[in-house]
């Protein structure tokens, strides 16, 4: 009697967990992850100690803040940069937390991975998932870091510490789940930009940097309208997660993340079965 042998495909559930299990191993075992850490925690000491320095004349310069968390988070929502103080704070992790997303993926391309990957495992919606959710955590790491730097160096520094402790938490925690749809941009230029890796690199310090929202916000700002649409962007909404946050604001980060992250992940995937991948 001829016995039918049925072989049953793997879960999506299935598939991820043994990719996110490959790429956690990978991202462990590689010095890039602790490097970009330190970085994280040094950045932010090293900014509060050089605010404090005396001039040339040993005049002391005039510090760029006067509370130890406006390191962190800034006091209100500020979509133009006015001063270098503006800019300093958790959202520098998207700049360089994007540079190690391309490094990272990067090698999977020079060394052969994404040949070998893709020569067994067919799914390419798995790869996106799989490394926006380890460089989301990557960078939910780096925040952790730069969080415990920044602290540091500001007390060290002298700053005062007075805070809304509960806007503190939620501008901390907006911060660390928009990493989630900064890593799905990231992954999603790494896959346009696959065979070249200086643009690749270049592309992430761009976008991390939010030049387009803050130019667009300066257009705004010019016409008098609010600038409280721009938080649909992943630049608005990680500016909108200030001192000044609340639940809603959350909320809007958490949203906003999730959106981009399906629309990048969508628009990855297509490029990946539309195109040589290799």
């Amino acid at each position: 009697m001829n016995r039918e042998l049925k072989f049953e495909s793997p879960s999506l559930a299935e598939r991820i967990r043994g990719m996110l299990g490959v790429d956690f191993y990978r991202l462990f075992h590689t010095p890039l992850f602790y490097i970009f850490l330190a970085i994280a925690a040094i950045i932010p000491a090293m900014v509060s100690a050089m605010t404090m320095m005396s001039g040339p004349d040993g005049t002391p310069t005039e510090p760029l803040y006067s509370n130890v968390w406006q390191i962190i988070a800034a006091t209100e929502p500020l979509y133009v940069i006015r001063t270098i103080a503006d800019y300093a704070n958790m959202n520098m992790v998207f700049i360089f937390g994007g540079i190690m997303v391309s490094i990272f993926i990067g090698h999977d391309y020079k060394s052969g991975y994404v040949k070998q990957l893709f020569t067994t495992h067919a799914k390419k919606e798995d790869y996106m998932i799989s490394k926006t959710i380890v460089s989301a955590f990557s960078m939910a790491s780096m925040c952790i870091s730069y969080l415990i730097g920044g602290t540091v160096g500001g007390m060290l520094s002298g700053y005062e510490t007075s805070v809304n402790a509960g806007s503190l938490i939620l501008a901390i925690l907006g911060k660390m789940i928009m990493s989630l749809g900064w890593a799905s941009l990231y992954t999603f230029l790494n896959v346009i930009f696959r065979r070249y890796f200086g643009l690749s690199i270049a592309s992430s310090f761009f976008f991390g940097t939010g030049i387009l929202i803050i130019g667009a916000a300066a257009i705004v700002e010019g016409l008098s309208l609010p600038a409280s649409f721009l938080n649909i962007f992943l630049y608005g909404s990680s500016v909108n997660a200030c001192l000044t946050s609340n639940i809603g604001t959350l909320v809007i980060c958490l949203l906003v993340s999730l959106a981009w992250t399906l629309i990048y992940n969508a628009l990855g995937s297509y490029i990946l079965y539309k195109s040589d991948v290799y």
